[in-house]
């Protein structure tokens, strides 16, 4: 009898129709089965030895919440026997005629983080405090806090190269730590163990089972500082290690991630998927286009967009998409680019924009000047000598933001005000990030005409992680006047470019493991910040607490 071995995720959910995806441990047909009459079937593909599908269930009833059942080959595996958690459901938008998924006066509640490492067993200590994401599924679960219709995962769902000790010992049974890449993920199956060690922790599954999520990923999903630069690349593509490390990284995104991503159309159109589900073994495919990605970026667009009745999201690659020759540097090539400049441009269709990019685009401003000035030392702004200091620097500052791309930051603020600007112009645009391990909020301007729309960072990071205490202070001192003199010496410096728009903290840092929560209603929007607090006693259970709850705008 075929087991489920991973899942079932809730990835898509439109007015009538859901996507959900599992692994099974052998081949076997997938049938999800709704309350309500719904449901969809498909059966398994393989990908080096394990068998996943992705199945689309049509005929859902809009505006209502359906609990569903995962079948293989017609015997039920979830929910699972004795279950402490309520059936997991699949919550439709309500329709009105005008694909409006409010129109049942529900706000549409988006939560958001990034840099979960996955936490320990129950049992064991946790040096890291309470994970966010188990504390949401506790507070849903026990009806303490109302479900996110969506949950954005902005990065760094997985840790390649920083693993766990379980995770060392389970290596170390496959092969010698002490040759490259050492106690770092090597293959396609070490990236499966990771993902189990993450989503089968029972709190996350279940949480997965039942609010839709959306993701992208960083570098930790890869390797730290994953596409730095153009010396960073070529330094990683001489060893030995590298081709099977990133070939696999990729190919377990696809599998794991963006298919879920897509919209149930894009997975019918979808040429890749079509040629996996036809395979006998889909594995030397998958490879073979991973492969093909690494060498050219634009191969392939991870980037995406949902719309959410009057919301329209943007889910930004900036990691994989990035030009990295030193003289044509940016962060998303042309077509990326010009792929997000169509989809902001405002049509009258959505009230609020939210724009997922895993790296931050408003930093401190000492930062920003910082990650700047290195950026004019590498194209020779100082000549030779200090371009070698500029790498150096770049690489072992991690100073590779969007602030470190200084064309495409304009670039992006260019289709930010420009959607901002116009008569049809959205109450808020809200670009969402994680990495920094932190969190803020700020908010961007322009000189002479004040902008239509209300221009915000909003920054949350960790979900399960933590920074060292020095950085913290560093963190809180670059948002001061003396840090933004310190910028200006490095700009003039470097004869770096002035930054097209100004911005300024509104609120934060925060530090802690966190998350963000959006509730837009019309063009109404407010923004929550959690954190985690550990139990005062044994019988007890982490908590969310609210540290911070305002209105960004209102109707």
């Amino acid at each position: 009898m075929a087991q489920l071995r991973l899942g079932p995720l809730l990835r898509y959910v439109d007015e009538d129709t859901a996507t959900v995806w599992v692994e099974a441990d052998r081949p076997a047909t997938v049938t999800v089965v709704c309350d309500d009459g719904a449901d969809g079937t498909e059966h398994t593909w393989q990908i080096a030895g394990h068998h996943y599908a992705i199945v689309t269930v049509g005929g859902l009833r809009p505006g209502t919440t359906t609990a569903y059942r995962v079948l293989l080959d017609g015997q039920q595996v979830w929910p699972l026997p004795d279950s402490p958690y309520p059936p997991s459901t699949i919550r439709t938008a309500a329709h009105d005629g005008e694909g409006d998924a409010e129109a049942d006066g529900r706000p549409l509640r988006v939560a958001f983080g990034s840099c979960r490492w996955a936490a320990p067993p129950p049992d064991e200590p946790d040096p890291l405090g309470p994970d966010a994401l188990d504390t949401l599924a506790h507070h849903i679960a026990s009806g303490d806090a109302p479900r996110p219709d969506l949950l954005l995962l902005l990065g760094d769902q997985i840790y390649a190269d920083e693993t766990s000790a379980a995770t060392r010992r389970w290596l170390a049974r496959r092969r010698d730590l002490n040759e490259p890449p050492w106690d770092q993920v090597a293959d396609y199956e070490e990236y499966t163990h990771l993902y189990y060690e993450s989503w089968l922790d029972p709190d996350i599954r279940w949480l997965l089972s039942t609010v839709p999520s959306c993701m992208i990923f960083d570098d930790h999903d890869v390797i730290d500082d994953w596409n730095t630069s153009h010396t960073w690349r070529n330094t990683m593509r001489e060893t030995a290690w590298w081709h099977e490390r990133v070939t696999s990284g990729l190919t377990s995104y696809w599998v794991h991630q963006h298919l879920g991503n897509l919209t149930p159309a894009e997975l019918a159109a979808d040429k890749l998927l079509a040629a996996v589900r036809a395979a006998d073994d889909g594995t030397e495919t998958l490879r073979a286009f991973a492969a093909r990605v690494e060498a050219d970026p634009a191969h392939t667009r991870w980037s995406y967009r949902r719309d959410l009745g009057r919301t329209r999201l943007l889910m930004v690659d900036s990691r994989a998409a990035r030009v990295l020759d030193e003289h044509e540097r940016a962060m998303l090539d042309p077509e990326e680019l010009d792929w997000l400049r169509q989809n902001a441009r405002p049509d009258g269709s959505f009230d609020h924009l939210l724009v997922g990019t895993s790296l931050p685009w408003l930093l401190p401003h000492a930062v920003h000047a910082a990650e700047a000035w290195s950026s004019a030392l590498c194209r020779g702004s100082r000549g030779h000598r200090w371009t070698h200091r500029g790498e150096r620097l770049r690489q072992a500052g991690d100073l590779e933001h969007w602030s470190a791309f200084p064309d495409s930051f304009d670039d992006l603020a260019g289709i930010l005000t420009d959607a901002a600007d116009g008569p049809e112009a959205p109450a808020t645009i809200c670009v969402l990030s994680g990495d920094v391990h932190h969190a803020y909020t700020a908010e961007a301007h322009r000189s002479g005409t004040p902008l239509r729309s209300r221009l915000l960072q909003l920054t949350c990071s960790p979900v399960h992680n933590t920074i060292p205490g020095y950085m913290r202070l560093a963190f809180r001192f670059a948002w001061t006047g003396p840090a933004r003199l310190i910028g200006r010496v490095l700009t003039r410096h470097g004869r770096a470019d002035a930054p097209a728009l100004s911005w300024r903290k509104l609120d934060g840092p925060w530090f802690g493991n966190q998350l963000m929560t959006l509730t837009l209603r019309g063009r109404a929007a407010a923004l929550r910040l959690d954190q985690t607090r550990a139990p005062k006693g044994a019988s007890q259970r982490a908590a969310l607490v609210t540290v911070m709850d305002t209105h960004l705008t209102t109707d």
